[in-house]
């Protein structure tokens, strides 16, 4: 899976180029945002690792153009401490995020676990579930709520999927993040909530269908009435 890297840091470039070839990936950078955009909607890439601070368009508003077209993977890089920006990531419709400065093995580790989400399901996995009137096709990767399709990110779509799968009962936050981050939430990681946040906004329009439980996760409601209990 090719891995665009859109970054103006020219050296920081040339190092993740290097150690991602190492790690079995190959590697494209772009190092302003006009031309990160237009390879980022190339569709040659698989996953996209994008600054936020580029010449030309930010990252952020390469973000709002990439997802106005694709539901291609997106890893945000944002400044140490500026929460803000993860933030406004997460609720543009990035997958991940990761402060910089990072270690190169980190950042290979979240792209192996981005890819394992979106890698193909065997043939005897259960693909199609429907509960309390959503309709999730795992193989297609296709959503629809009474009928009508509802487009998300490639994150949204595993988080749906997971909750679904555990319909009615109590998922944690550290399992959620464990799952599909293969790492624990930390007291300050805001991700699984901006992400839960979005998709209730997409689904929910007359009931509740998935519920925070204060202090310990999320709940995917099997019925309208065990929603209504919230």
């Amino acid at each position: 899976m090719l891995i665009l890297i859109v970054d103006d840091d020219v050296e920081l470039c040339s190092l993740l180029t290097e150690f991602l070839g190492r790690e079995g990936f190959p590697v494209e950078s772009v190092h302003d945002g006009n031309r990160g955009l237009e390879r980022a909607l190339a569709g040659e890439a698989g996953l996209v690792v994008l600054d936020v601070m580029l010449p030309g368009l930010d990252g952020f508003e390469i973000l709002r153009r990439i997802r106005a077209e694709s539901r291609i993977p997106v890893l945000m890089l944002t400044a140490r401490g500026e929460d803000v920006d993860r933030i406004v990531g997460l609720e543009t419709g990035a997958d991940d995020y990761l402060p910089k400065p990072f270690n190169p093995r980190e950042l290979a580790a979240r792209i192996r676990a981005i890819m394992r989400r979106i890698a193909p399901r065997g043939p005897d996995a259960a693909t199609r579930l429907e509960v309390n009137g959503v309709r999730l096709d795992a193989a297609a990767r296709e959503v629809s709520v009474g009928g009508s399709p509802v487009q998300m990110t490639t994150f949204e779509f595993d988080i749906l999927e997971f909750l679904m799968r555990a319909a009615g009962r109590v998922v944690s936050r550290d399992d959620l993040m464990e799952h599909l981050y293969n790492r624990k939430a930390s007291a300050f990681d805001r991700s699984s909530d901006m992400h839960v946040s979005h998709l209730r906004k997409q689904l929910e329009k007359d009931r509740v269908i998935i519920k925070t439980v204060r202090g310990v996760g999320y709940q995917f409601c099997r019925t309208i009435d065990e929603g209504a209990a919230e």
